[in-house]
C-alpha cells in the first residue's frame, strides 16, 4: 500500500510552469537594467578608443620618422565609412620601411565639431583654428598656411611639416593643427589633438563643463 508521504514528496519536486516564467521574467528584467545601464559606459569607451587610435597613430608616424631617418604621412579620412588614419612612409621603395597602416574608428564616432565647442582663437586648443573644421592642419609659422589640411608628414628631425618644397622632403613649413572627434549629437563626447609643428609634440584634449551652460578645453 502506497503512503501518503511518498505521493507528496512526488508531487512537490521541481519547479510549476508558473514559477519558471517568473523566474525567467526576473532574469530578463535584471538583464535589461544592466545592459541599459551600461550603454554610456560602452559610448564613452567607443569615444576613448578613438581618441586612443588616432594618438596612436600620429606617434608612431613620428617615431618611425625619427628612426627610420624617413618622412612618414598621416593622412586623416572623413570620406571614409568608418573614419580612418592612414601612416605611410612617404618613399615607399626605401628598404626596411614599414608598409602603409590603416586604422579605423569605431563606427559611432566620427572626425566632427559639435555645435556648441569653443570658437574664439584663445580657446581652442592650442589656439588652432576657430573650431569650425574638423580636421584643421596647415597652420604655419610663416603665416600662408589657412589650415583645412588633413595630412602631416613627421620628419627625421621629429617636425611635422607641410608639402610645401614637395611631399615628405621636409623643406616646407612647418604644420600646426587639431584634430576633433566625437559622437554625433554628444557636446561632451568631443576629444581633440594638436600637433605643434616645430617639435612634432601631440597633445590631448577633452572638453570639460565650465560653470553654468559654459565647456571649455583641458589638457588629458
Amino acid at each position: 500500500m502506497k503512503s501518503l508521504s511518498s505521493k507528496s514528496a512526488r508531487q512537490s519536486r521541481g519547479f510549476s510552469l508558473l514559477e519558471m516564467a517568473i523566474v525567467m521574467s526576473m532574469i530578463l528584467i535584471m538583464a535589461t537594467v544592466s545592459f541599459l545601464s551600461m550603454q554610456p559606459m560602452v559610448k564613452q569607451q567607443h569615444v576613448t578608443n578613438a581618441y586612443n587610435t588616432v594618438l596612436s597613430a600620429m606617434r608612431q608616424a613620428r617615431d618611425n620618422s625619427v628612426a627610420q631617418r624617413t618622412s612618414y604621412v598621416v593622412t586623416l579620412d572623413s570620406t571614409t565609412t568608418p573614419h580612418s588614419v592612414t601612416v605611410a612612409p612617404t618613399f615607399v621603395a626605401t628598404q626596411g620601411i614599414h608598409p602603409p597602416i590603416t586604422y579605423t574608428l569605431p563606427g559611432d564616432v566620427k572626425f566632427s565639431v559639435q555645435a556648441g565647442i569653443p570658437t574664439a582663437p584663445t580657446k581652442t586648443p592650442d589656439g588652432f583654428g576657430v573650431g569650425a573644421t574638423p580636421i584643421d592642419f596647415g597652420y604655419t609659422g610663416q603665416g600662408v598656411g589657412v589650415g583645412g589640411k588633413n595630412q602631416i608628414y613627421f620628419c627625421p628631425d621629429g617636425s611635422a611639416q607641410d608639402a610645401t618644397g614637395g611631399a615628405g622632403q621636409c623643406t616646407g613649413n612647418l604644420n600646426n593643427g587639431v584634430v576633433y572627434m566625437a559622437r554625433s549629437g554628444e557636446l561632451l563626447s568631443s576629444r581633440a589633438l594638436t600637433v605643434w609643428g616645430a617639435t612634432g609634440r601631440i597633445r590631448g584634449w577633452r572638453l570639460y563643463t565650465l560653470g553654468p551652460g559654459g565647456v571649455a578645453w583641458q589638457r588629458q
